[in-house]
């Protein structure tokens, strides 16, 4: 496809930072240029769904109509943005970022200084992987780009017969954002810019959290290093996942919903809660166990603030208590709307295919949890903590694996039963490497679960201003958790589903770091030694030193990460400065590249002009679409790809006889059973095709 809307893409670009000015609170509010970013995001994110929504039930997701409505996006920002500026508001909020900038280089710690440079440098050398590295991630090869592909061929959302039923089966909000700069651009070189944007928004929206609680500039700095230092955040942000994405949509979520914690919530407000939920919700469904429990906080405020007018007072009574019942149930119906604007469509198109909005059994069925009696949920909690906190300590995670097996079969659950333990996997796995589909968090983790554990329990101590606030969000975390580990089986890819809830947490244990460096600091100056007994002080001092120790842990995690993770890194066996483009792509299966090329080079030489797929669910689908149809030399524009295997009851498989080849990935037997009678057939390993007698 053409690039030659390429330049386009400023279009949303500038309408962004446009809408970071039209949008931006008055100055009283907490971190008001990161409350602009969360807004401008969210009108971005909902409008390039809607766009592909319409367009795709219109039958024109085509490259002009994306290019004209971000056009006229650009279009309509401005016009904000000028109305607010003739309204007589501030018309350079960029000059008072820069002079705070200025301001924190000159009055900055020398902590602050390191805390900053390390993030500054990860996000750096993140972008650099993002921008050279080819999308290789396996689920991706598998149906996140294939479904978007598909999309191009046929410009609507329509399903489409397959055999991996993940391609129209999984909720596809990041793959939206995807197919947007796939339209614009023609290729997929910028794919991975949009996990790096989530994981840059996670970080301001965590450091924004520590804000709302009263923390100052080094407690936001430790949130936002926490966060940028994790090895699963760091290799995410150069990939095609979408588990940074559902991340930053989810704690959007959080941070709105404190904003409302203390005053009503405005109809923009609103409005911008029922946008980050649908958002959640056609991005990856799991992430709105994290947002439940939030928005469950936000509805309870508001009811007291809607009644009482203050956040504070008593439980209203009378005409008050009907008041704020009726104007939060009023919003929260408004909330639930807009998600369902977002997040409708889909659902509906699963609901005609399957006769259940969350698809087929076999989905339903294989993630979620199919037991919730008390015992299933404690072991299955105890494996899923035990898989996030993995270390390369062999010995410690073969002890803790044998703890937990024993706790099972003490409490009477088998720990590999099917009904809790997703597949035909097994407990334990290794989970420490830095693969960014499994790779544990020990350090991040713990500090996390130390920081929750306080804010519960002594919030006073971590957050003075704003105990019940911090109490309050504390509590709805560790909900969130409790319905992750009460609805998702164990998986040895589990961390990556529980990765919104360790950012969600980040803000905790950043408060309690920070409180912990004060009571040192005051420490070390002497002051209140008579009040405090030596030992006590002396224990406070060691604990804060072990912080410091975890912290530069945690940035040598993030470094080798960047340099060293899988399957992207900077240096070693692999290194993207010395694998070609295509190998790279092929990192988890290297012996695959050549034979994908060598059935590739067949069907062209056959002159096929529509070709047929065999495969299996988890096979590799989106190789044949760049050799056949988008790449050269082998591909071809008209070339037409269509499955001869379907997995969905409503859209039959195409004929074989009808196609001029066929190429198949996997099991040699499935690929001839399809293949007509006096056709050729040839495999090499793992990718086989086949052609009619000449």
């Amino acid at each position: 496809m053409s690039a030659a809307w390429s330049p386009v893409l400023v279009a949303p670009l500038v309408a962004f930072g446009v809408l970071v000015h039209a949008t931006r609170p008055p100055a009283g509010s907490t971190a008001p240029l990161r409350l602009a970013v969360v807004r401008a995001a969210l009108a971005v994110g909902a409008y390039a769904v809607l766009v592909v929504e319409g367009l795709g039930a219109l039958g024109a997701l085509t490259a002009p109509a994306v290019a004209l409505a971000w056009l006229l996006f650009l279009a309509g920002a401005g016009t904000l943005a000028g109305l607010r500026r003739r309204r007589g508001a501030d018309h350079r909020p960029w000059a008072s970022a820069v002079g705070r900038l200025r301001e924190f280089r000159r009055t900055a710690s020398r902590g602050e200084l390191l805390l900053a440079g390390g993030i500054g440098l990860l996000v750096v050398a993140e972008l650099v992987v993002a921008l050279l590295a080819e999308p290789n991630n396996f689920d991706s090869q598998t149906y996140h780009l294939p479904k978007i592909e598909r999309w191009v061929a046929q410009a609507d959302l329509t399903p489409w017969p397959t055999a991996i039923h993940r391609q129209v089966t999984i909720p596809p909000g990041a793959e939206y954002l995807l197919l947007h700069l796939r339209l614009l651009t023609g290729g997929d070189a910028l794919y991975n810019l949009v996990q790096w944007a989530a994981g840059v928004g996670c970080l301001l929206l965590v450091a924004r959290i520590v804000a709302q609680f009263g923390g100052g500039r080094r407690t936001q700095l430790l949130a936002a290093f926490l966060v940028g230092t994790t090895p699963m955040v760091t290799l995410q942000a150069t990939s095609t996942q979408t588990d940074l994405v559902v991340a930053a949509w989810t704690v959007c979520v959080a941070t709105l919903a404190l904003d409302g914690l203390r005053r009503r919530a405005t109809a923009g407000e609103v409005l911008a809660l029922g946008a980050a939920t649908g958002l959640i919700a056609i991005t990856k469904t799991s992430g709105l166990l994290g947002a439940a429990p939030m928005l469950a906080l936000w509805g309870v405020a508001q009811l007291r603030v809607t009644a009482t007018g203050s956040a504070v007072a008593a439980w209203p009574a009378g005409g008050g208590w009907r008041r704020g019942t009726l104007r939060t149930a009023g919003a929260s119906v408004a909330i639930l709307m807009v998600a369902a604007t977002l997040a409708g469509p889909f659902l509906i198109r699963m609901t005609a295919d399957f006769d259940h909005p969350l698809g087929p059994p076999r989905l339903r069925e294989s993630i979620p949890m199919q037991r919730h009696d008390p015992q299933s949920i404690l072991v299955n909690g105890l494996r899923i903590a035990h898989t996030a906190l993995d270390t390369p300590i062999a010995p410690l995670r073969d002890v803790s694996a044998a703890a937990i097996e024993g706790v099972a079969r003490l409490v009477g659950v088998d720990p590999q039963d099917r009904a809790i333990t997703f597949g035909t996997t097994t407990f334990p796995v290794p989970s420490w490497y830095p693969d960014e589909d499994r790779v544990a968090f020990p350090l991040a983790g713990t500090l996390c679960l130390i920081g929750g554990t306080l804010a519960l329990l002594r919030p006073g101590r971590i957050a003075p201003a704003r105990a019940g606030a911090v109490r309050a969000y504390a509590a709805a975390v560790g909900v969130a958790v409790l319905l992750h580990v009460s609805t998702i089986k164990w998986q040895p890819w589990g961390n990556r589903l529980i990765l919104f809830a360790l950012i969600l947490a980040a803000p905790l244990a950043a408060l309690w770091l920070d409180a912990l460096f004060r009571r040192r600091a005051t420490i070390g100056d002497g002051a209140a030694d008579a009040d405090r007994p030596r030992a006590a002080a002396g224990r406070r001092s060691v604990a804060a030193g072990l912080a410091v120790v975890v912290l530069a842990g945690s940035a040598l995690a993030g470094v080798l990460a960047i340099s060293y993770g899988f399957p992207r890194r900077l240096v070693g066996a692999g290194s993207l400065l010395t694998t070609s483009d295509w190998d790279t792509r092929f990192i988890r299966r290297p012996q695959w590249a050549e034979e994908f090329r060598w059935a590739a080079r067949q069907v062209d030489e056959a002159g096929a002009r529509r070709v047929g797929l065999v495969q299996q669910n988890d096979n590799w689908e989106y190789p044949w679409w760049l050799l056949l149809r988008d790449g050269a030399p082998y591909g071809r524009p008209d070339r037409e790809i269509v499955a001869l295997q379907s997995v969905l009851p409503r859209r039959p498989a195409a004929d074989p006889a009808g196609v001029d080849a066929i190429v198949c990935t996997g099991d040699r037997k499935v690929c001839t059973d399809l293949v007509p009678d006096g056709w050729r057939v040839e495999f090499r390993g793992y990718v086989g095709y086949a052609v009619p007698p000449t």
